[in-house]
């Protein structure tokens, strides 16, 4: 997860009024501009940024031809950032996206020297294309950068710009000749965005806009400067400790019992999970929750604002064995379950009640 910016205010420094009311204008500005380009998916431009407020990194995973990367594209135009699309092939290398050094002649001194050449990760947005077409050690390369925010080339440290976002896409089908992901990798990612099918409606008003030769400009209109204010209020949304609480009942119930310990995971999980959510999950939990409640123009994140992230948060993190594939199973559908035998309080838990009956 990304670190905490040190210069994150109390939200209680600034006016509650001020705060709302320029939430909500940068938002309905992002959605208006957006909105110009990619018609209808409503819930993945919402998610997409609430992934960038909490200064996070997506993954959007559909198949062909439903605009995922227009989407990109378009929110970085709205965005007025810097931005990079990396198609990612076989045959790209890692200094193909960070950068290389090259010797050149100093025209002054007549001296070799060496000098790094930016690679295109050097931007605001990044468009990391088809992410399992390349090579592992090339995507690696990517989320090392994403991880640590800068890229080290002959022994220096070069910072990447401030905010820094990438957007990867994954194409769910083609698998032949693709290198997954692996599950310590795709935690790397704070959200997977599933981007499906337009409905009846939006792919009509697609086919108006597509073959009218009509076009609307996509205008800039939040900075660089405002992202990373509404970022810092993000961090500083409240959240009560029964939330807390319940993110880490719903990440601890996905996990193996330590040694000794009696198994309290639901049936539905022993079942069809072979690993469970790490602690990664349950801090992306609570972060994404305050940008989503701060994105509705609220002070503080609730349970509601918990469960309505949990699936971006935990699809990529829960880990289905044998049976589950068998059997047809999906990682939404044990959300799904999970969600629904998860209560918010914690004396009503399947343990709690355990305990009392002991």
């Amino acid at each position: 997860m990304s670190d905490l910016p040190a210069d994150s205010p109390a939200l209680s420094d600034s006016d509650p009024h001020e705060v709302r009311s320029t939430v909500t204008r940068h938002v309905e500005a992002l959605r208006r501009e957006i909105g110009k380009a990619v018609v209808g998916q409503d819930e993945v431009v919402r998610q997409v940024v609430l992934t960038l407020l909490c200064r996070g990194h997506g993954l959007l995973i559909g198949v062909p031809g439903l605009a995922k990367t227009l989407l990109v594209s378009t929110v970085a135009r709205s965005l007025s950032l810097e931005f990079n699309r990396i198609q990612f092939t076989p045959d790209l290398m890692p200094s193909d996206i960070t950068g290389t050094e090259v010797i050149e002649e100093n025209r002054d001194t007549g001296r070799r020297e060496m000098r790094f050449v930016r690679g295109p990760l050097f931007a605001n947005v990044i468009l990391a294309d088809e992410i399992n077409r390349t090579p592992p050690k090339t995507q690696a390369a990517l989320l090392e950068a994403m991880q640590e925010r800068h890229v080290t080339a002959g022994g220096v440290r070069h910072e990447l710009t401030e905010p820094f976002f990438v957007l990867a896409t994954q194409n769910p089908i083609e698998q032949e000749g693709t290198y997954p992901l692996p599950e310590a990798q795709l935690d790397r990612f704070m959200v997977m965005i599933k981007v499906d099918y337009p409905s009846h409606d939006e792919e009509a008003e697609i086919i108006r806009r597509t073959t009218s030769g009509a076009s609307d400009v996509v205008e800039p209109v939040v900075n660089a400067e405002e992202i990373e204010r509404l970022q810092r209020w993000v961090r500083a949304v409240a959240v009560p400790e029964h939330a807390i609480d319940y993110a880490l009942r719903l990440t601890r119930a996905t996990r193996r019992p330590a040694r000794g310990e009696q198994d309290q995971r639901p049936a539905f999980v022993r079942d069809y999970l072979a690993w469970g959510a790490g602690p990664r999950a349950t801090q992306n939990l609570i972060l994404s929750a305050k940008a989503s409640a701060l994105l509705d123009g609220r002070m503080a994140a609730s349970i509601p604002d918990i469960q309505a992230v949990a699936h971006p948060v935990l699809r990529h993190r829960m880990h289905l064995n044998f049976q589950a594939e068998a059997d047809h199973i999906a990682p939404d559908d044990l959300i799904d379950q999970l969600l629904g035998v998860t209560p918010d309080s914690a004396e009503a838990s399947p343990a709690a009640a355990m305990l009392r009956t002991e």
